[in-house]
């Protein structure tokens, strides 16, 4: 079954084709010789491009709740990427189509096409979009290695450089230059807000409590100072810590998983020791502030909600099915009858075990499995049949390292599971 369009994609395609629609009648046709068909490519995707890399702008701002009609911040960042990518491929064809639409008048023709007198300020423009987009996106091609975390984002203000010089060069060749001023503005406006006003908008915490979960995972129980937020079922946080004996991340922005009830009064987070901000964060006291920015994500969202669900957890992606399993521990009556399989090497790494099993003694339509690498080797078909036989029927989420994810996603789809049943979340650069 295909996936139907979501609201937010509908609304980025048009948006993104404004400004092709508007310039259109002054292109011309595809008809006459070679030169004439290269400058229409050249134009239509040096449009096409900006607008792209403008996108890829908005769809950065993180407004909590902006990213719902895009099925969750994940999808969306997702999305950033592949416009951002999109936009440098769509610009190469740009620049590559124009140079050789000039090729049959002379060589030197071309050349001073693409590489006019200093007077011919915009095009100028346009390489200086140009190198910007080079010198923000070639980290994220691995050359040298995976880029910081840390670095990366910060990286991404030569971005709104990339976007400044862009517009301005299209403003200067443009006939119509309206749509370009609302792309502009829309596009630098959310970069601006993520990083001007957005982090003044955190809401201050304090922790209360460490709970220690097995050798490097632990709980933060975290106390409102105000009002706090309000979150769902499944969606998670980018939380900053802010004290000074931290030996790592203290002031970095992280994103984590929420694992409390949305009724309980504390906002609690799994965190597993996974790199320098995690591993602080194990030894981290109590009374600590920190800053959470959110809530992000629709992990839970269901096209089918006469379906039962299966959980499939395993690893520190468990926690939104912590979530999910205090919710209805809390008193929360289920809709659809829900069974977690919980994956895990060993039990001393199957962290909330006690507490799902006595989850499941007490709710009638929660259900529990414990499944061991150790003693099972991977999950098959036939474990699922076994504990769940009617598993491949019902909506199914997965959760866990991306190697987990992977393989589970691949042996669902062997089963003859739609795509669109299958619903998971990694956090890869958000």
């Amino acid at each position: 079954m295909l996936r139907l369009p979501r609201l937010g994609d509908s609304a980025l395609i048009v948006v993104l084709l404004l400004p092709l629609a508007v310039a259109l009648p002054r292109l011309g046709g595809l008809s006459g010789p070679p030169e004439l068909w290269l400058t229409w490519v050249g134009r239509v995707t040096g449009i096409l491009g900006l607008a792209m890399m403008l996108l890829a702008g908005l769809v950065s701002c993180r407004v909590p709740g902006f990213d719902r009609p895009f099925g969750g911040l994940a999808r969306l960042w997702r999305l950033h990427h592949w416009l951002g990518f999109a936009a440098f491929i769509l610009i190469m064809v740009h620049v590559l189509a124009l140079g050789l639409a000039a090729v049959p008048a002379s060589l030197d023709a071309a050349v001073a096409t693409l590489f006019p007198p200093p007077s011919q300020g915009a095009i100028w423009l346009g390489w200086l979009a140009w190198v910007a987009m080079v010198v923000f996106l070639a980290p994220t091609f691995d050359f040298f290695g995976k880029p910081h975390y840390q670095r990366w984002k910060r990286l991404h203000l030569v971005s709104a450089v990339a976007l400044l010089f862009g517009l301005w060069h299209a403003l200067l060749l443009a006939g119509e230059a309206w749509p370009w001023w609302l792309l502009g503005i829309a596009g630098l406006g959310a970069i601006a807000w993520r990083k001007g006003v957005a982090p003044q908008r955190r809401h201050p915490y304090r922790i209360e409590q460490v709970v220690s979960l097995a050798r490097g995972v632990v709980e933060l129980v975290l106390r409102p100072e105000g009002s706090g937020i309000r979150h769902a079922v499944g969606q998670f946080v980018y939380l900053t810590p802010l004290d000074e004996r931290l030996a790592a991340g203290r002031g970095e922005e992280h994103p984590y998983t929420i694992a409390s009830a949305p009724s309980d009064s504390r906002l609690r987070i799994g965190i597993k020791d996974l790199g320098d901000a995690s591993h602080a964060l194990q030894t981290v006291m109590p009374e600590t502030r920190v800053l959470i920015e959110g809530p992000y994500g629709e992990f839970f969202e269901r096209r089918f909600p006469q379906r039962d669900m299966l959980w499939l957890g395993g690893g520190i992606g468990i926690t939104p099915f912590v979530a999910g399993a205090r919710n209805l521990g809390a008193g929360s009556v289920p809709d659809v009858h829900v069974h977690l399989f919980y994956l895990a090497n060993n039990p001393d790494r199957a962290y909330y075990r006690q507490e799902f099993c006595e989850i499941a003694a007490r709710v009638e339509g929660f259900a529990y499995t414990q499944h061991y690498h150790r003693d099972h080797g991977p999950l098959t078909e036939a474990f699922l049949r076994e504990h769940r036989p009617d598993f491949a029927e019902r909506e199914i989420y997965l959760c866990g390292p991306p190697g987990m994810n992977a393989y589970l996603q691949r042996l669902l789809i062997e089963q003859g599971i739609p795509a669109a049943r299958i619903h998971s979340e990694v956090f890869d650069f958000l």
